[in-house]
């Protein structure tokens, strides 16, 4: 079944995230291949002899996307004995308090630390240090289902340690976040506001509880409002700014988009340290950047027609998952990127934000969004996650192991469909479990 239309791939293995879309004329594939390069290759100290790829830190988290996106896949929290949590990041904020503060939370969505700012950085050049060190912990929550099977899930607990810039402000709020997928992002980028804001009414009309809605997020290319499509709780409106932001957090890396670095004024170290020129990443390397990261190809559904799946699919609608994990979208008609245009796609979300109960509750927003409502994310390519990643963690911090602990979790508007879910027989959550694993 081809999920992302006639962009769909048919490849198995650790590489089936990392194909270029189907329909891609060849003539286009030099481009894919040379974006990939900026995404896959690693950033060095400035100065370099490569000084199109210099000017990393003073202060990051890696020194290249792939590190955290591996395979172009998802990433995951570090395990017990790990040194560091590449692959998983902690956004830092601070509740609006003057009337500066809840000024300026309009136009940027969070009001950073004051010393830490919107990210923690774990990572930095030898002449600096690192801002601090990322520490998870677990408590077991057993949850008995209808057939007295008992799936213990995991709650994280969230420290940060070895703060070397002082002390976080009194009231911060932290949120851990694992790199999502690559795959199909063009094509979510392509779906009509439209589309989306007649999904959100539907769900009102039914009645049924889902009560979607869109995340409207600053553009600092058209300098005004856009709809929210990328990142955990949709804050970013397009693939360009996403990419841009994550060179300038996560990499230390200034672009047109984001021309300061990622210190604070606390933090001289920026001031100190040479840096990669003005900006360190150009227009020409953020567009190839886009082109690829639009065109990684979603591999094909596996399985459709086996019959244990077939019912996990009409269980899945039962039950009401997809009233958020929306199955057929229509992408919108582009002459810049006609490979992905007008595609019937499969991507199970509507990426809108919803309320998913405190027990997934980060208590902290961004923009419209509240302290415990997340974009729904996509199910595409869900079934491989194990052979390209080589793990299935789920859920924006990677908590659930699995996919019955990732909908044991759902809770908010999706609590009367985990609850059904808890009420079904074993042979039928094994059913819809092989549903998810075929997509």
């Amino acid at each position: 079944m081809k999920s992302g239309g006639e962009t769909t791939v048919r490849k198995n293995g650790a590489n089936a995230f990392s194909l270029p879309a189907a329909n891609l004329p060849l003539t286009k594939r030099l481009d894919f291949s040379v974006g990939n390069s900026f995404f896959r290759n690693p950033w060095v100290q400035a100065p370099a002899t490569t000084d199109a790829r210099d000017g990393l830190g003073p202060l990051f988290n890696t020194n290249g996307c792939q590190n955290c996106h591996i395979k172009d896949g998802r990433g995951h929290p570090p395990e017990q004995g790990d040194s560091n949590a590449v692959s998983m990041l902690v956004r830092l904020s601070i509740p609006a308090q003057t009337a500066e503060q809840k000024q300026a939370i309009i136009k940027n969505g969070v009001i950073p630390d004051p010393i830490y700012g919107g990210q923690l950085q774990d990572f930095s050049l030898s002449g600096a240090k690192p801002e601090g060190q990322i520490k998870l912990t677990y408590q077991d929550v057993p949850v008995e289902i209808a057939d007295g099977e008992v799936i213990t899930l995991r709650k994280p607990k969230l420290a940060i340690t070895d703060l070397s810039y002082g002390p976080m402000h009194p009231q911060v709020m932290m949120s851990a976040r694992v790199a999502p997928p690559m795959i199909g992002l063009g094509l979510l980028e392509l779906i009509p506001e439209q589309t989306l804001e007649q999904i959100a009414r539907e769900q009102q009309a039914a009645e049924q509880g889902i009560s979607g809605k869109l995340n409207r997020v600053w553009d600092v290319e058209t300098q005004d409002f856009a709809v929210g499509r990328f990142g955990w709780k949709a804050g970013q409106p397009s693939l360009m700014q996403q990419n841009a932001a994550a060179f300038n957090g996560d990499l230390g890396l200034t672009s047109e988009l984001f021309p300061a670095e990622n210190c604070s004024a606390m933090q001289l170290v920026c001031e100190q340290l040479p840096n990669g020129g003005k900006p360190e990443v150009s227009r020409n390397v953020l567009t190839f950047v886009e082109f690829y990261s639009r065109h990684l190809a979603v591999p094909a559904r596996r399985n459709v027609n086996d019959p244990q799946v077939v019912k996990g699919e009409a269980l899945f609608a039962e039950i009401g998952c997809q009233s958020c994990h929306v199955t057929q979208i229509t992408t919108a008609k582009s002459t810049e990127t006609p490979a992905l245009s007008e595609q019937l796609i499969n991507p199970y979300t509507d990426l809108l934000l919803h309320d998913m109960g405190e027990g997934l509750a980060d208590n902290r927003g961004e923009y419209l969004a509240t302290g415990r409502e997340w974009r729904t994310a996509p199910l595409w390519g869900l079934g491989y996650t194990e052979e390209v990643n080589g793990h299935t963690n789920l859920l924006h911090d990677g908590r659930a192991r699995n996919v019955m602990e990732a909908i044991l979790w759902h809770g908010g508007e999706a609590q009367q469909s985990r609850d059904k879910v808890v009420a079904l027989s074993k042979t039928d959550r094994e059913a819809l479990v092989a549903f998810l694993h075929s997509l």
